[in-house]
């Protein structure tokens, strides 16, 4: 009652295979796999750029100036029902 052997392993994969397919867990490994990629990325920038990992994915916020447009400013005004 230890451990499972490699048989054991070999038939929950070919149960798995069987119920969702091998298109379904290619789209799932290719998922996950870029997840991961992407995560050591930011990890990465994060060390390179020398911030904290928690503050990389902030995006930085751009005002009207910088982005070249224009600042429209009024009043908003609730409905009132009759």
């Amino acid at each position: 009652m230890g451990s499972f052997s490699i048989w054991h392993w070999l038939i929950v994969l070919v149960i798995i295979l069987l119920i969702f397919g091998t298109k379904k867990l290619r789209n799932v490994g290719s998922d996950l796999g870029g997840a991961v990629k992407g995560f050591k990325d930011g990890m990465k920038e994060a060390s390179v750029d020398g911030k904290p990992a928690d503050t990389a994915d902030a995006a930085p916020v751009q005002t009207a100036q910088q982005v070249g447009g224009q600042t429209i400013e009024g009043e908003v005004k609730e409905k009132t029902r009759s």
